[in-house]
């Protein structure tokens, strides 16, 4: 049986009606995509997650050589919960030129248009072969992806270009913050508040980490960033805390305190080097803390990582999509996304898809069909390239 064809738009409306909320597994829309790319012939292999109610999937069709094009996206989205839609956000919505839907811009609509690709691939004499590399887990710190990467790079030709599709807005963006981020618990020892020496507050300790934070980004504040920091807004390394809670009364020297602390690095600075000089911090905090009480403690979890996407002026994948896109202006985002990865291996790798970043993670998230179009087009001249 011959597999139909779907529009970008009909494969935005399949993938849309997945509901794969990071927490949840996302292997019904594998299924779909693994099923529906093997009705073309093309070539797919899972990298399942060790739970194994996720998983991540690449695909190839055309000759497996050296030059080829990998458009990377990711299958997860954020929550709805406590959102305000007008619509149905597991419906794709059509309304005054609007697609809405959750996940639409941010990236379903790439994914959508990756897929239609592949399958318009598989038909094409290609010289060079065109690849998809469809993610979990992005939305939470970007994890997913790194054993497929990994994968990709042993069992796969190194590819011309990887064009990681983040809505922006069809421009050529060459750079990215690296980042990471620490859950932490702060146990410390209960006591009324009239003898607070003789206990540890552990809300007051977290403060000491919160103002390392403070002092941290008032010192790059100051600093006269490089040539490659400049381009960025903040051009500076943050440290954030986003999330902080504890304590049981006003009169109770706080037991126990958790907080949410994450750096967004700039390319020219290690994130290695950032982790160290606060994982220094976090040990001289616990140890003033055992000092009063030695059962106290700091649980630090480094729970992502997330490497910068450093600018390859000349590289092969920004020259290719400037040729492709027509856009010869320079754009960085203050973001992280899967990039680092892919360059990590060693692969040339640009951020390029339609709609905008401002949209995601919003109540009637969209992405216009003009835009939807506009990433079909650009599908076009890329697969005409590798037929050359």
């Amino acid at each position: 049986m011959t597999t139909p064809d779907l529009t970008p738009r009909e494969i935005l409306a399949q993938l849309v009606a997945f509901p794969t909320v990071s927490r949840d597994t996302n292997l019904p829309l594998i299924d779909w995509v693994e099923a529906y790319l093997a009705g073309y012939g093309v070539r797919t292999a899972r990298v399942p997650n060790p739970g194994g109610d996720k998983a991540s999937l690449y695909a190839v069709t055309g000759p497996e050589v050296p030059g080829g094009i990998v458009l990377s996206g990711h299958s997860d989205v954020v929550p709805v919960e406590g959102q305000d839609w007008t619509t149905d956000p597991w419906v794709l919505t059509e309304r005054d030129g609007r697609l809405y839907g959750r996940g639409a811009v941010d990236m379903k609509g790439f994914d959508a248009l990756a897929i239609a690709a592949m399958a318009r691939a598989a038909r094409l004499p290609l010289q060079r072969p065109l690849m998809l590399a469809l993610s979990y887990d992005e939305e939470l710190g970007c994890e997913g992806c790194k054993d497929m990467v990994a994968e990709m790079a042993t069992r796969l030709p190194a590819p011309e270009a990887v064009i990681v599709g983040e809505p922006s807005r069809m421009k050529v963006v060459t750079g990215h913050k690296g980042g990471t981020a620490y859950r932490l618990h702060l146990e410390g020892y209960e006591v009324h508040s009239s003898i607070m020496h003789t206990g540890v507050n552990a809300i007051m300790e977290a403060a000491k980490l919160t103002m390392w934070a403070n002092e941290a980004n008032a010192a790059n504040r100051t600093k006269t960033p490089d040539p490659v920091g400049a381009a960025f807004e903040p051009p500076w390394t943050t440290v954030h805390v986003g999330k902080i809670e504890g304590g049981t009364a006003h009169n109770i020297t706080a037991g126990d305190c958790r907080m949410l602390l994450d750096f967004r690095v700039v390319p020219g600075e290690r994130v290695e080097d950032w982790v160290a000089a606060f994982e220094a911090k976090v040990a001289e905090v616990e140890a003033q803390m055992q000092a009063v009480r030695p059962e106290t403690r700091i649980h630090a979890d480094r729970y992502f990582t997330v490497p910068p996407l450093v600018p390859e002026p000349g590289g092969s994948a920004e020259t290719l999509l400037r040729r492709l896109s027509g856009d010869n202006a320079g754009h960085v985002v203050s973001y992280g996304t899967e990039a680092g990865h892919f360059q990590a291996q060693g692969w040339s790798t640009v951020v390029f898809g339609p709609g905008d970043i401002d949209r995601a993670h919003k109540a009637d998230e969209y992405i216009a069909i003009a835009e939807l179009d506009e990433g079909w087009a650009f599908m076009g001249r890329m697969l005409e390239h590798l037929t050359r």
